[in-house]
Order: C-alpha cells, then structure tokens, then sequence
C-alpha cells in the first residue's frame, strides 16, 4: 500500500449512495437494494458529491464504485422517469446535464478507477461501467441497453459506451435492447475481468493491490494521456443532453413511457407471426 494513507472517512449524508474512504481507496457504494439500485436525480447529486470529495482529498489512489444486494444498477428509477416524463422540455434538459455532468465527472476522475458488477446492469448502469478504468463482473451479470423500449435514446451514455465497445456493437445493442451475458460483455470489451460471484472481492483485492503497487502520478499521467490523446469534444455534454430531453417529451417518449407504465405494448411494436 502507498506510504501516504488517508485517514479513514465516511460520508453517509445520503444512504442512497455512501462513501467510505480508507487506506487510500474512497469506496462509493449504491446503496438501494430494495429498487435494484436504480438511481434518480437525488442519487445523481449525492455521487457528484462524493465525486467532488474524492477528487479534492490528497491520499486516494484508486476509487471502487460497487453496490448492495444482488443486482449493480437496473438504470433509472421508475418513479424519476414518470415525473420526468410529466415535465417540460428544459426542465428534462437540466436533468439530462446532471446526468451527463455524473458521467463525464466519474470518466476524468484523475485516480484509477474500478467498478464491480452483480446482477443486473441496464441503462445507464453502463455509462457508469463505461466510465470507470476497470470493469470486474461476476459471471451471473447481465446487461441491456434498453432504451428503446422506451421510445428513448441512450445519449448521455453513448460517447463512453461508444469508446467501450466501438461503434458496430453499438449499432446493434442500442437499436435492438438486446440483454447481454458477462462473457459477451467481456468479449466486447465492456468488462476486463470476469469471475465468480464469491471470487468478486478476492478479484478486487488483487487488482487493488496491483494499482497500490504502481506510482500515483504515474497512473494519473497516463490516465491523462490518454484523454490528450483521445481529445474528447467538450460539446457531447450539451449535444446527448438536448438529445434525451428532446426524446423525452416527444410523442414516442411519451408513448414508450405511458405503456411501460401501464404495462401495455407501446404502439409501435410490431405482432410477427411464427
């Protein structure tokens, strides 16, 4: 472990999401079992909070986003989306950039960064696998990019699911919402490491103990490196923001939105016969 430890801290402000930081490593934990994780504008703000304490304490050299219970994140949450789906168009747009905002903050934080995957991961569950370094997911782990079943559009996801999986593998997961298994997932470039459901922690340590064993300017000059080598656009914040809103308060949005929530087929789904 680096000489330079932080002192133990934990911030629980919000139990929708903690953080704990120890050893030098900040652990971010959602913590929503009950709703499989699922994450609305209330959670939004409690990470880029974390964020911003992880990005200012000297000491952390790695930061593990994971969560509670038998799923990581089945995207947004029910009750968001129907508020949402009721709101004007800016209003859906400044939700659109705190969720655009979440993601670019956790793809630059400077530390490396590891994210462990269980269950469930859809939506915009994998922006936030995409934006993190690396992705260790237990082999039971499913993934779907699903919202086009929703009349909807993965935007602000999309320029780091992009960089993750490429263009082609997009074209196919976003348009047809197909759910995904860990070894597709990891064959596509999405996840790094698979093991085991009870080999997850072990897995983390290892890696943990990998990245302590290499230098912290180091890691963050070649994290850095690799952003001037990229030169990400700074407009794909606004630009997939405006996207969603636009989406959102469509007549398709709506649509997509009013028969999920009345369990019904949206109308444009089409009957094939065998």
């Amino acid at each position: 472990m680096p000489e330079n430890k932080t002192e133990n801290k934990t911030a629980h402000a919000n139990t929708k999401a903690t953080l704990n930081i120890s050893e030098g490593v900040a652990t971010v934990v959602l913590n929503q079992p009950e709703k499989h994780n699922a994450f609305d504008d209330q959670i939004i703000q409690n990470l880029l909070a974390h964020l911003a304490l992880i990005r200012k304490t000297p000491g952390i050299y790695a930061m593990v986003l994971r969560a509670e219970g038998k799923n990581f994140c089945a995207g947004a949450d029910l009750a968001w989306m129907k508020r949402m789906a009721k709101a004007s168009y800016e209003a859906n747009e400044q939700d659109a950039l705190q969720l655009a905002k979440l993601m670019s903050e956790l793809n630059a934080l400077p530390i490396p960064t590891v994210v462990l995957v269980q269950g469930a991961a859809f939506g915009g569950a994998l922006g936030l696998i995409a934006c993190c370094d690396i992705a260790i997911s237990a082999d039971n782990a499913k993934f779907c990019l699903s919202e086009v079943k929703l009349g909807l559009a993965p935007a602000t996801i999309s320029p780091y699911v992009l960089a993750a999986i490429g263009a082609r593998r997009c074209r196919h997961l976003f348009l047809t919402a197909e759910v995904f298994n860990a070894e597709q997932a990891s064959d596509w470039g999405l996840v790094h490491k698979r093991c085991a459901q009870d080999q997850l922690e072990e897995t983390l340590k290892h890696t943990l103990t990998q990245l302590a064993s290499n230098g912290p300017l180091a890691c963050r000059a070649s994290k850095q490196l690799i952003f001037d080598v990229l030169d990400n656009a700074d407009d794909l914040i606004e630009q997939t923001s405006k996207l969603i809103a636009k989406l959102r308060v469509s007549e398709e949005g709506q649509e997509g939105l009013n028969a999920f929530f009345e369990k019904r087929p949206a109308a444009w789904i089409r009957q094939h016969n065998d």
